[in-house]
């Protein structure tokens, strides 16, 4: 057949489509295929071909632009199988990570209905509403302990018709060991870095605020909490005119003296300092309250007594508790918690060190955590290592999801600029952990199609913040905040390349 009569039938069979003829259609059909050599549809693509084009773990890490050290470990939570890691027996700090350790600990040994009481002994009798004798007031460790707490137990003894003592007011904290500091290395201004006793209030934390008056300022320390806020007379402020330290601390005789430097003020703000003398913190605030309400007590002094149970308050129970220190990263509460479940477990540890290498003993025991050495139970000490292939191993044990999964806080997944993406595929539940030049990431994701995975990340630069320590630093030293950007931007997109290629 000629070019000319192909030409012809192909222009005659598309007019036979345009009017609808059969025979027309037909005719076309037949010599459009003699001019047919591949088909029109395109090829298909692997399968595997998306997974394929996300960037290795290693490109990753070098695209992150982190100075120091990283290492990860990501696991099927069901089976423990790794699937991927980097580094896995690198020893590095934890941070706050360390608080799901102590949070296993805890409640594997308290349980989860564990509740701190708080409670007020007297060691006579009532006669026309005046305790004849001591009142005591016991602490039982409680880190969720505020002011209003101790408004309700004085308002229980003036539901009973107590209206004043005869004796003293006694302060019972033996219940824990009395700590100075979580950290030594940490400011001793950091809100964060309380005393630890077994009678904490409010976090062992003293509310102060300024405000401008004049050519001098007016300052106010007090103990508030959502119903009361008593002023305090056990911690009190001053303004120094310099420009460094911000505060400096002294503790005087039954009281904390700070002062604070008047270049550091502006025209006003606020923020929690700690407190150093939390029994006599607790004494003076119990006192306050109970006088606001018809209750009236001597100042209270640091001594043991026995008596007759007569009020009690009881707090949350401790699945709750283990959960808001997830959340919001309460050192105190962690601290608590470790030497509450030491001592339960008869271990005398009289300091943090000691509870946390008696917690350390455990998770090797339990969980096979070979390279384990916590030096507290918050993770706020620069000296406790881990590794993440460990940490992967505790959150994949028989139990362990199905007990922490719950408690951990959903970590919210962003975009190139930072904003939260809504309705992100993948899912994920953690704890964070930040120091100086330290960060890590621990927990659950949840990938598309409903894959869960365990994993572990940290990232540190150990001779920066060595470095930091040595010459004194003490807000934020300079380039930590833009590594711990850094390292949350890598956490990111490494928990996006493990939904990618394993969910």
């Amino acid at each position: 057949m000629t070019k000319h009569r192909v030409s012809q039938i192909n222009r005659r069979g598309m007019l036979g489509l345009l009017l609808g003829g059969a025979a027309q259609v037909g005719l076309a059909q037949s010599a459009l295929a003699e001019g047919l050599v591949a088909s029109p549809l395109p090829k298909p693509r692997p399968a595997d071909l998306y997974r394929k084009s996300i960037p290795s773990a290693e490109a990753l890490i070098e695209a992150s632009k982190l100075s120091g050290q990283v290492s990860f470990a990501v696991a099927d939570s069901a089976t423990g199988e790794v699937y991927e890691s980097h580094a896995p027996l690198l020893r590095l700090p934890p941070a706050s990570v360390a608080k799901t350790v102590t949070s296993l600990y805890a409640l594997e040994h308290l349980g989860a209905e564990y509740r701190f009481t708080t409670r007020v002994l007297r060691s006579g009798p009532v006669v026309n509403g005046v305790v004849q004798g001591d009142l005591i007031l016991v602490g039982g460790g409680d880190p969720t302990l505020d002011t209003d707490g101790l408004a309700t137990l004085a308002g229980k003894l003036v539901a009973q018709g107590v209206t004043g003592v005869s004796g003293r007011l006694l302060i019972d904290d033996t219940a824990l060991p009395r700590i100075a500091q979580i950290d030594t290395e940490q400011t001793e201004y950091a809100g964060y870095n309380p005393t630890v006793s077994g009678l904490n209030l409010n976090y062992n934390r003293v509310h102060f605020e300024w405000k401008r008056q004049g050519e001098g300022y007016s300052l106010k320390m007090d103990a508030r909490a959502e119903r009361f806020a008593p002023d305090v007379q056990v911690a009190r402020v001053k303004v120094a005119a310099r420009n460094l330290p911000v505060f400096d601390h002294v503790a005087g005789q039954g009281r904390d003296e700070w002062t604070v430097a008047q270049s550091a003020l502006g025209n006003g703000g606020a923020r929690w300092l700690p407190v150093r003398l939390p029994g006599l913190y607790a004494a003076e605030v119990f006192q306050a309250v109970a006088r606001a309400q018809g209750l009236r007590l001597p100042q209270g002094q640091r001594k043991s007594g026995a008596g007759e149970e007569v009020a009690r308050i009881e707090s949350a129970p401790l699945s709750v508790i283990v959960r808001d220190m997830l959340k919001y990263s309460t050192n105190l509460t962690a601290e608590v918690l470790g030497l509450t479940t030491s001592r339960a477990r008869g271990v005398a540890a009289g300091s943090l060190a000691a509870s946390a290498a008696s917690m350390s003993d455990w998770a090797r025991q339990r969980f096979g955590m070979r390279h384990i050495a916590l030096v507290d139970h918050s993770g706020l000490g620069g000296a406790s290592e881990v590794t993440a292939v460990d940490m992967v191993h505790m959150l994949g044990a028989a139990g362990v999801e199905a007990t922490l999964a719950p408690l951990m806080k959903p970590v919210l997944l962003r975009d190139g600029q930072g904003n939260v993406v809504k309705n992100h595929p993948v899912s994920v539940h953690a704890k964070t952990g930040t120091l100086d030049f330290v960060s890590g990431l621990a927990g659950y994701v949840d990938a598309p199609g409903g894959q869960r995975m365990a994993f572990a990340t940290f990232a540190a630069d150990l001779p920066k913040r060595r470095a930091a320590k040595a010459a004194g630093v003490a807000e934020r030293p300079q380039g930590a905040r833009t590594f711990n950007t850094r390292a949350k931007k890598l956490q990111q997109a490494l928990i996006e390349r493990w939904a990618g290629v394993y969910g």
